[in-house]
This record gives structure tokens, sequence and C-alpha cells, in this order.
């Protein structure tokens, strides 16, 4: 298998654990906390993030970089990047074209999906 394709499942894997840590935790802080929802989305966003950023340096890229804190920043960097093109797709699907805000921000963790991926690999885990 493709060296690169099978670093984009295992990301792709990570990133699952991270969807469904970033909609649970957006879920609560939105409907049980009663947050506005989009601060519960970068409030579930950044803890998805610290879990995406702790699999994919041990099981992903297999990093051995002693700089972990500059490598969790810079993790963090693509991410808050990320979580941009995140709130700008959820906010345009959501509240100008009025989709359900859940699958909004499916469709936008897709696009995110793929910013992350190929600036963690050519950036962060370089």
């Amino acid at each position: 298998m493709n060296f690169l394709l099978l670093k984009f499942i295992k990301f792709a894997c990570v990133g699952f654990s991270g969807l469904i840590i970033d909609f649970a935790v957006t879920y609560i802080c939105k409907e049980k906390i009663k947050i506005h929802k989009f601060l519960s989305n970068a409030i579930g966003f950044a803890v998805a993030a610290t879990n995406n950023y702790i699999l994919n340096r041990v099981w992903t890229f297999e990093s051995s970089n002693s700089q972990i804190g500059l490598e969790f920043i810079e993790f963090f960097g693509v991410s808050v990047i990320g979580l941009g093109v995140n709130s700008l797709v959820l906010w345009i699907l959501n509240e100008k074209f009025k989709w359900n805000f859940y699958f909004s921000k499916l469709c936008a963790i897709g696009c995110a999906t793929v910013w992350n991926f190929l600036a963690n690999y050519y950036f962060t885990f370089a």
C-alpha cells in the first residue's frame, strides 16, 4: 500500500475518534450547558485536537521529535487554521444555507481534514 495513503488512513482513523469527541463535547456544551453554538464548536475542537495530537504523534506519524512542546504548538497552530476552515464552512452552511447545524458541522470537518492532514504531514511531522 502507498506510504502516504497508509498515513492518511491512520490519520482518518484518529480523526474519527476526534470527531466523536468533538461532537460529544460540542453537544454537551451546546445542549446541556447552553453555551453558544460557535463557542461550543471551538471547545469541542480544542478537546479533540489535543486527543488527535497525542494519537497522531504516537501512531500515525511515529514522531521521535524530542521537542514535544514545539511540535504540539505546531500541530495546534495547524489545527487552529483548520478550525478557521471548519468554522467558515459551518457558518456558511448553517447560517447562509440554513442546513442542519450538525450536518453542517460534519461537512465542515471533512473540509478541515484535508487541510490538517497535508499541513501536518508536510510541516508538523516532516
